[in-house]
């Protein structure tokens, strides 16, 4: 018998875990001070509705109906409108390397979180003060780059593995995904999930009430409420604003459908699709509400987004704080919590697949991926940035793209609506539903990939 979330709660809390990543924390306080606070709250929260009325619902209901992954539910809908599975499996693999590709990413920038848990708990991120070189320089050690494959690659194998370097941490991280994930859905990933999505919020929220009472924090709030109408008629903030919501809400065909397969027939799937928007959304508005306050009482104005905000800039703020450790602390085991929960979901896509698709059991299947995800992590560390930006500019939104098409274009009109209405305790979806899927979100999916391939992203 296949495995799946025992309860409704576990199921979003799970999905809200996927969600809730580095783009909420690294991305999305950066691009509300460079487009203008509510100037670009307000486009950015109507496409996170669009998105999570369309896209995170599609998601969900492909992966249930089909009580599988990508390969499985793209299978089924080219099964049901050409009388052939094989085109859809083959195309469903994408979604699957892609996830693949990206966890692996993730496993590299989980290794430094617990880097810099491990060194805010010892003192040691505080005792570097205010000194921006000793700050830089810390995180220079962290994440070296390379532009020589072999010399990186060997470096990384030598130094990063065995001695204290990054791949240390990588792989005390990754062990502590993949000792969650052994466990399987109802007693590793839900059980996870429902421990460590509450913390989260609770100390954003401890972490947001004690820096609004530092001196000068109150210029991150007005400029957070700051409204600049001629900047609504601006193309560039409502494309920044679609692109931060797109990623936000983890709509590239892999992990929401996957978690939707473990779903039961009896859950709301339109009301699954809104909690996850809303909670998603929150811890954004909390990330912010910390971050921008934080770097006004710092007078710190970083013009960048990344690794550099979240390693550098704030470490500096954070450390010319009263209760700086306490803070500082607080803050890096919350991203702990944001990039386990993520990467837990990107390994799962191509943990079901082999379970699935080749029969392997749980066990061996969690730890063939997981040793894929070792090695390749090991040798992408001096690249960790362009392999990132190939993975999310480029396959995840033709990933998206094509669940989209499967579900709003492949799969017959009516079979898709009954998908989506199975176990919905309300009235059924309107008829705008699938429209808008068909037309606005594939457009917006499209374009996603458009950008991504003309100007090298949309975010």
């Amino acid at each position: 018998m296949r495995d799946g979330f025992r309860s409704r709660h576990g199921f979003i809390l799970a999905c809200i875990g996927s969600a809730v990543g580095m783009g909420n924390i690294w991305r999305f306080p950066i691009m509300v001070s460079k487009y203008g606070g509510l100037t670009f709250l307000l486009p950015y929260v109507l496409f996170v509705v669009l998105i999570a009325s369309t896209g995170v619902i599609e998601e969900f209901a492909l992966g249930r109906r089909a009580g599988s992954g990508p390969v499985g539910a793209f299978g089924m809908c080219t099964e049901e409108r050409f009388g052939s599975r094989r085109i859809g499996q083959a195309v469903g693999l994408l979604p699957v390397f892609g996830a693949l590709m990206l966890a692996v990413g993730y496993t590299v920038v989980l290794g430094w979180i617990f880097r810099y848990v491990w060194m805010s708990l010892t003192g040691g991120l505080f005792a570097l003060g205010q000194d921006m070189a000793a700050i830089g320089g810390t995180f220079g050690a962290t994440a070296p780059e390379n532009p020589s494959l072999l010399a990186g690659a060997g470096e990384m194998l030598r130094s990063g593995l065995f001695g204290l370097g990054n791949g240390f941490w990588q792989m005390i991280g990754l062990a502590a995904a993949l000792g969650i994930m052994i466990f399987g859905i109802g007693r590793g990933i839900e059980k996870a999930n429902r421990i460590m999505m509450p913390i989260l919020f609770f100390l954003f929220v401890v972490l947001a009430g004690y820096i609004f009472f530092l001196p000068g924090a109150k210029a991150g709030y007005d400029y957070i409420l700051t409204l600049t109408p001629s900047g609504l008629l601006d193309p560039e903030v409502w494309v920044y604003a679609f692109g931060q919501a797109f990623f936000s809400l983890s709509v590239a065909g892999n992990g929401s459908v996957i978690y939707g397969s473990y779903l039961s027939r009896n859950e709301d799937l339109p009301s699954s699709a809104r909690n996850v928007a809303v909670f998603d959304t929150l811890a954004a508005l909390l990330a912010m509400t910390v971050i921008l306050p934080a770097m006004a009482a710092g007078h710190v104005t970083p013009d960048t987004a990344g690794p550099g905000l979240m390693f550098v800039y704030l470490p500096n703020v954070f450390n010319s704080m009263t209760g700086g450790l306490f803070v500082g602390i607080l803050f890096f085991v919350c991203v702990l919590f944001a990039g386990l929960t993520s990467i837990i979901n990107l390994y799962e896509v191509p943990v079901a697949f082999l379970q699935d698709r080749l029969r392997v059991r749980r066990l061996p299947a969690v730890l063939l991926i997981g040793g894929l995800g070792a090695v390749l992590s090991l040798l992408i560390q001096p690249w960790t940035s362009q392999w990132m930006d190939l993975v999310s500019i480029y396959i995840c939104p033709l990933g998206a793209l094509l669940a989209a098409v499967m579900f709003f274009w492949v799969l017959r009109r009516g079979t898709a609506m009954a998908a989506v209405n199975e176990g919905h305790s309300g009235r059924p979806l309107g008829g705008w539903f699938h429209p808008l899927g068909r037309y606005v979100y594939c457009a917006l999916a499209l374009a996603a990939l458009v950008a991504g391939i003309l100007y090298g992203g949309i975010g």
